[in-house]
């Protein structure tokens, strides 16, 4: 299955969340149920997955958490915030760099229409 391929399974179970669930819960609500949603589309789905960062020849364990990734391929970070910044975004294209993912989605709960809330981020991705 392609990154787009999974991608599109992504977007599909994270409006029917928000369809059932409506904005304005904590993201770890939207976390756990968005996996349940996608394992069902049998897909691979981590949740809260350390990924490790490199800085002058060292690995640092500590680097970040990736809210989920599924199928080792896409991260999904979750958010439930009334606006998303700019900071956001760049936090997904760090993900992507720093993993070798190449594809990523910004997926803000906090919006009255899922469809507001979801910004793709790529990083080499061929179309």
């Amino acid at each position: 299955m392609t990154e787009n391929e999974i991608g599109t399974l992504v977007i599909e179970a994270a409006i029917m969340v928000h369809r059932e669930l409506g904005p304005g819960l904590m993201e770890t609500v939207y976390e756990i149920v968005l996996a349940r949603e996608l394992q069902e589309r049998n897909l691979l789905v981590k949740r809260q997955v350390p990924v490790p960062i490199r800085y002058k020849g060292l690995r640092f364990d500590e680097g970040f958490r990736a809210d989920l990734i599924v199928n080792d391929s896409v991260i999904l970070e979750l958010k439930s915030v009334e606006r998303v910044t700019a900071a956001h975004k760049k936090q997904v294209q760090t993900y992507l760099r720093l993993t070798g993912c190449k594809l990523g989605y910004l997926l803000n709960f906090g919006e009255s229409l899922m469809k507001n809330g979801i910004t793709r981020c790529v990083n080499g991705l061929e179309e």
